[in-house]
């Protein structure tokens, strides 16, 4: 499996980029918005962006990869794939915004177990909030994150959020391959 950057952007231009009023998860205001899901549940899409980061997380030292469901859930399965193509043994796991109510009532899902090093995935970063919300309850847990890997980075402020807070983060491509200037605040 191999990352090609240049399809990604294209792709994600094609099938997610999108002009208009939004208000993001973070409660900001966009004049464009990324629907990540648009790619990252398509075959190719979902093929490179898989590729590429496990590129960035494959020298981490990572047992495990995972992220707040549903946005982060084909990207964890995609990694997955990813690590087996490679011959690397990696588990995945899914972090729940609420828990279910009945059987075993935990946030965290999958065969992780606590002392795990692990990296928390997401299709777009703005300000940090969601995978800040997983990184919580994944270290409520009892594993330890040490990295942030994005698709998207919006370049609001989520890189500062991660790395002020001694994450390592990295990202596939930032809205500037689109043309896009973040904002300046």
């Amino acid at each position: 499996m191999s990352y090609e950057k240049q399809q990604l952007v294209d792709l994600f231009r094609e099938r997610a980029l999108k002009f208009g009023d939004f208000t993001l998860a973070s409660g900001k205001k966009a004049t464009y918005y990324m629907d990540g899901k648009q790619v990252t549940l398509h075959s190719k899409g979902l093929q490179l962006v898989s590729a590429g980061l496990w590129e960035q997380l494959k020298s981490t030292g990572i047992q495990a990869v995972g992220g707040m469901s549903i946005g982060a859930d084909p990207i964890v399965a995609g990694v997955l794939s990813a690590a087996a193509l490679d011959g690397v043994e990696l588990l995945g796991f899914l972090v729940r915004k609420e828990p279910k109510g009945h059987g075993t009532n935990k946030y965290v899902e999958g065969p992780v177990q606590p002392g795990m090093k692990v990296a928390i995935v997401e299709d777009v970063v703005t300000t940090g909030g969601s995978s800040l919300k997983a990184i919580e309850r994944v270290e409520e847990f009892g594993c330890e994150v040490t990295h942030v890997a994005t698709v998207i980075d919006r370049m609001e402020g989520g890189r500062n959020a991660f790395t002020s807070r001694g994450y390592e983060f990295s990202s596939l491509m930032t809205i500037e391959d689109f043309g896009i200037t973040p904002p300046t605040s």
